[in-house]
């Protein structure tokens, strides 16, 4: 399981298994801080399908399921911003070298689709190899005031 530890700021930073309960809990841990921090539903269903294909994609994709592998996890909130970064321990790889989900041959795929996901829920994204290796993905999102 995950060790949690706790940062300025509304955030924490933690280190969790690669497994599949790995996702729920950070997408919880996820839907919490932004809860607390004034989030309105809209944007919480974002940030949680957006941190549930990031992790799958690390914990799937990134480390393969290796529990000699981890994945970390850390969930900042500033003002109106949150700042959610997941980094694999995997091989690594450049964005570039991704098929096109939307090309004709590859829309029927099983799979594919994840970082298409995520850029369509966030508003800031970033993703690059992490040294010494893996992948790093950053997610920023902003508050909505209420209507």
């Amino acid at each position: 399981m995950a060790d949690h530890q706790s940062g300025a700021g509304g955030g924490v930073h933690t280190v969790f298994e690669s497994t599949l309960d790995s996702v729920d809990t950070a997408e919880n841990l996820a839907l919490e801080i932004a809860g607390k921090s004034g989030f309105q539903e809209e944007d919480l269903h974002k940030i949680g399908m957006a941190v549930r294909e990031a992790m799958v994609n690390a914990v799937v994709h990134g480390n393969r399921y290796n529990l000699k592998k981890k994945v970390h996890y850390s969930v900042n909130c500033v003002d109106e911003r949150l700042s959610i970064t997941i980094v694999d321990e995997g091989e690594g790889f450049e964005a570039a070298e991704l098929p096109d989900p939307l090309s004709e041959e590859n829309l029927l795929r099983q799979s594919g689709r994840g970082l298409l996901l995520i850029k369509a829920f966030v508003d800031e994204f970033a993703m690059r190899k992490a040294p010494p290796m893996g992948t790093e993905v950053r997610m920023v999102f902003h508050r909505t005031e209420a209507t």
